[in-house]
C-alpha cells in the first residue's frame, strides 16, 4: 500500500517573486513509496534531491504537481493544518541533529507530544520507548554536548519516531558523523524498516549509504534519472 504519492511534482525558485526567470528545481518527478520501504534518493550537488524530499516532507509547496500522504493532498492543506500534519505523521532526520541544548535527550524527544498537548506522564512515557527503540535509553538524562554526534543523531531519530509517523524523512542524516557512526545510524534506520515496518526516505550523496536501501532513485537535473529496486534489506556495505 502506498503511504506516500509524488505526482508530478516540480518546483521553480524565483517566479513567485516576480523575477523575470525561475529556476527550475524539480521537474515533473512522480514515484510512489509503499509501507515498509527504505527509499534512497541520491544525486550529485543540485540534482534536485533535498527539494524533492522538502516537497515531500511538506517544508515546501510544489510549484506543479501535489504530494499525497495517506490520502491527504498536502496542497489542500493550510499552514496550520500543514504543521499539524508535518508535527503527527512525518519524523523529520537531519545532517545537524536541531537538540535544544538546555534539555535533557529525553525532553527533547519527547518536545513533539509536548507541543501536541499530551500529558506529561504520557510524553516521557513515550520518549523512554522511543530512545529504547535506538539503544539511547541510558543516556536519557543526558545532555546533547554531553553525548557524541552518533548518539545525538540517535536521539533525533528517536524524537522523528516518538510520533509513530507514517513515514521518516531524513536528509542527509550520515553527514556529519564519521564512517563509525554513520554506519550504525544506517544500520539503525535499516533496522527500524525490518523489524517495525518504518517507511524511511532518505536523501544521500554516500554511495555506500544509498547501498543500504531497499530501493534507489538517482536525480539529474531536477529529474528521475533511474529508480531501481534492491535485494538489500538490512545494513551497510563493508
Amino acid at each position: 500500500m502506498a503511504v506516500l504519492a509524488a505526482e508530478h511534482i516540480s518546483k521553480t525558485f524565483g517566479s513567485e517573486a516576480g523575477a523575470a526567470v525561475g529556476v527550475q528545481a524539480v521537474r515533473d518527478v512522480a514515484f510512489t513509496v509503499d509501507q515498509g520501504t527504505f527509499l534512497a534518493i541520491t544525486g550529485s550537488s543540485g540534482s534536485g534531491k533535498s527539494t524533492v524530499l522538502h516537497m515531500l516532507g511538506g517544508i515546501t509547496r510544489p510549484s506543479s504537481g501535489r504530494v499525497v500522504l495517506e490520502g491527504v493532498d498536502l496542497a489542500g492543506l493550510d499552514d496550520e493544518q500543514l504543521a499539524l500534519l508535518r508535527r503527527r505523521r512525518i519524523g523529520f532526520v537531519f545532517q545537524r541533529y536541531n537538540l535544544l541544548p538546555e534539555l535533557s535527550l529525553a525532553e527533547n524527544v519527547a518536545l513533539p507530544l509536548e507541543l501536541d498537548g499530551k500529558p506529561r506522564a504520557f510524553c516521557r512515557e513515550a520518549a523512554m520507548a522511543a530512545l529504547e527503540q535506538v539503544g539511547m535509553d541510558h543516556r536519557a538524562d543526558h545532555r546533547p554536548d554531553s553525548v557524541s554526534g552518533g548518539e545525538q543523531q540517535r536521539a533525533a531519530i528517536a524524537r522523528a519516531l516518538v510520533t509513530k509517523p507514517a513515514i521518516l524523512l531524513a536528509d542527509e542524516p550520515t553527514g556529519a558523523l564519521d564512517s563509525a557512526n554513520s554506519k550504525n545510524v544506517i544500520e539503525l534506520l535499516s533496522k527500524l524498516v525490518l523489524d517495525d515496518h518504518q517507511t524511511v526516505v532518505l536523501v544521500t550523496h554516500d554511495p555506500t549509504v544509498a547501498d543500504a536501501a531497499t530501493r534507489v532513485i538517482q536525480m539529474r537535473d531536477g529529474q528521475i534519472a533511474n529508480d531501481t529496486a534492491l535485494p538489500r534489506t538490512t545494513g551497510v556495505a563493508e
